[in-house]
């Protein structure tokens, strides 16, 4: 195999590893959404990976649940018909987790065994997995949070797992890009360098906003507010950046957050569409066309999507896709980023 398949073969193996990690953050968006993300409420990495196989088995893990402030709090009326429904979506969300460790780990074991790994690619792929192993550590810690005292895990917390599945998706993706397009950035150099700073300028943004919005998830602050534009029948919703010390609004206090997201969320539609308008005056690669199109199609969607779920008081469906379509949108802008950058 030519160096050049070897590559090719790893960048499919990441890509592969990036869907893997895309479907993890939303079928975690859709186990907060549903309550589910507290129904295991102890962590075992290795020997937690089945589920309960029998009627004792389930009726000792209902046992244990019933033991901690969700139930007691806020399902006391749960049965174990009600426990399994809301149980099954935040095991298949750990299941999936260790799985993209395998999906990670054996193919890189393979591809240095058989050398098809650069020497520079090496550290990155170990990074890569370490990250990973670090994100079930915080996957767990934020869920920790919800087990004593109050039923919800801290917005701190949440927004720092949501974070850095996006800093380990945006890693694997750009180092993907990187091997599947090596070598043919020259024809990029006309695109100017304005335009690229503008891509990372987007791309900040863009994970800036998908913080926000964790914080928007975290405090449940979709379900106030439920009006566009206007908050409350006002532009600036009443109680703003009421909280002392100030900079405790950003963080804790809903109508702060979810104007915050609305700010952050408008300013990247104008910016993107302006970006648009930019680079049809630039010469691009065909495929860096075609990226820049998607990327302006992607935000009417995800605009639709966010003002949607917003109005409708934030059904599962479209608050999933709305996290779905955060992390298609982040794509697109990586993507260009990373080919506008190539020199």
């Amino acid at each position: 195999m030519s160096e050049v398949n070897s590559q090719r073969s790893v960048a499919i193996w990441l890509l592969i590893c990036c869907a893997a990690i895309f479907g993890m953050v939303v079928l975690g968006g859709v186990t907060r959404l549903t309550g589910s993300g507290l129904s295991m409420v102890k962590w075992e990495p290795i020997i937690g990976s089945l589920p309960p196989m029998s009627q004792l088995e389930w009726e000792q893990v209902f046992q244990l649940y019933q033991q901690f402030p969700e139930f007691k709090l806020k399902n006391s009326g749960m049965d174990l018909e009600g426990f399994k429904g809301i149980f099954w979506f935040e095991y298949a969300h750990r299941l999936l987790g260790r799985s993209i460790g395998m999906i990670f780990l054996l193919p890189m074991i393979y591809f240095w065994i058989r050398k098809k790994l650069d020497r520079p690619l090496v550290p990155k792929l170990i990074a890569m997995f370490v990250l990973g192993g670090l994100q079930g550590v915080l996957g767990w810690y934020m869920v920790k949070s919800g087990l004593v005292n109050a039923p919800h895990v801290s917005q701190y917390r949440l927004t720092a797992h949501l974070g850095l599945a996006f800093v380990i998706y945006a890693y694997v993706f750009w180092v993907a890009m990187g091997l599947l397009f090596p070598g043919d950035g020259d024809n990029n150099r006309q695109s100017g360098a304005g335009l690229r700073r503008f891509s990372y300028l987007i791309s900040g943004l863009l994970f800036i906003t998908v913080l926000s919005g964790g914080f928007v998830a975290g405090l449940k602050a979709g379900l106030a507010y439920n009006t566009f534009p206007l908050m409350g029948g006002r532009w600036i919703p009443e109680g703003f950046l009421n909280l002392e010390p100030v900079w405790r609004n950003f963080f804790e206090d809903i109508a702060t957050v979810q104007f915050d997201h609305r700010v952050l969320a408008t300013l990247i539609f104008t910016l993107i569409t302006l970006f648009w308008f930019m680079a049809r005056k630039v010469e691009l690669l065909p495929r860096v066309r075609v990226g820049v199109h998607l990327f302006l199609l992607a935000l009417f969607i995800q605009a639709t999507l966010g003002i949607s779920t917003l109005l409708l008081y934030v059904p599962t469906d479209l608050a999933a896709s709305h996290q779905a379509g955060a992390l298609a949108l982040f794509t697109l802008s990586l993507f260009l980023s990373q080919q506008l950058s190539r020199r």
